[in-house]
């Protein structure tokens, strides 16, 4: 999804992936039950890549805390670096994260 009258990459898919990179790079080592949710993200974008065009992460762990991940994830396009930037995921219970959306969500109203 590029931009209007662009068919590049658009800036908000970049951050998508960098997204889904940071929590494919720890899912793995989640203990059960627990999970991530991104609660910061800083990025630039350097380039602009064709639709299409095959692009890579690149993790690089910054920092890891009890309950925070914070990682570099640099993207790359097949010819130079397309963006850079910082992910900040927090390590949650999928119990309670569920728990506290059940509360937000509005009553259903009943026939």
């Amino acid at each position: 999804m590029g931009n209007v009258g662009a068919e590049v990459l658009s800036t908000h898919r970049v951050v998508l992936l960098m997204e889904l990179a940071a929590r494919k790079a720890i899912e793995d080592r989640l203990p059960g039950g627990m999970m991530t949710v991104g609660t910061f993200i800083r990025i630039k974008h350097l380039a602009a890549s064709p639709l299409g065009s095959k692009v890579r992460e690149r993790l690089i762990s910054r920092k890891s805390m009890v309950a925070n991940c914070f990682l570099m994830l640099p993207a790359y396009d097949e010819f130079e670096k397309i963006s850079e930037g910082e992910n900040e995921q927090l390590i949650v219970s999928v119990e309670t994260f569920l728990s506290r959306i059940q509360k937000k969500k509005p009553p259903r109203f009943s026939q």
